[in-house]
């Protein structure tokens, strides 16, 4: 029996795939589970016309995704935290803290496009990475720089010497 599968199926094939399968596990196991179809011309056909829409999904996604990069490689996400004198951040800069910036820019992204391992918390300037649809990546730099001392500070330093 020849089906059309509907959903990947594990040491059978994957989605779209016309295999040839023993009739009794083709009618009683993959057609009712809804993993299979049976290879009829109307079903190819079909088959076709979805795989053809896929595609120009895809195509249309990956254009989307290509402008959206280079919108991404233009923009530099400021941050001011405060500091020690040697460069490590109180606080840190997340994943969120960028979508928040980029969504300030007008870009709505998902936090967990942001491919940021561990939060920033030096100073200084970091590439992040964002993934795209599409297998595309694009990159943002960050920069995060020291807030200054409020004037207090600086007074009560001077009070104190």
């Amino acid at each position: 029996m020849k089906v059309i599968l509907m959903q990947d199926v594990t040491n059978l094939g994957e989605v779209g795939d016309i295999v040839d399968v023993a009739g009794g596990y083709g009618r009683n196991y993959l057609v009712p589970q809804g993993l299979a179809v049976a290879a009829t011309a109307k079903n190819k056909r079909q088959l076709e016309h979805q795989q053809r829409l896929r595609e120009l999904q895809i195509a249309k996604a990956r254009k989307a995704a290509a402008g959206l990069a280079e919108q991404l490689r233009g923009i530099t996400c400021s941050f001011t935290r405060r500091s020690a004198e040697e460069g490590r951040l109180f606080g840190s800069v997340t994943s969120m803290d960028i979508v928040e910036e980029l969504k300030a820019a007008g870009i709505e992204l998902d936090r967990r496009r942001v491919q940021l391992d561990q939060p920033i918390r030096s100073l200084g300037d970091h590439a992040v990475a964002v993934r795209l649809p599409g297998d595309l990546t694009a990159e943002v730099k960050v920069t995060v720089v020291a807030e200054a001392a409020a004037p207090e500070d600086t007074e009560a330093e001077e009070t104190e010497s």
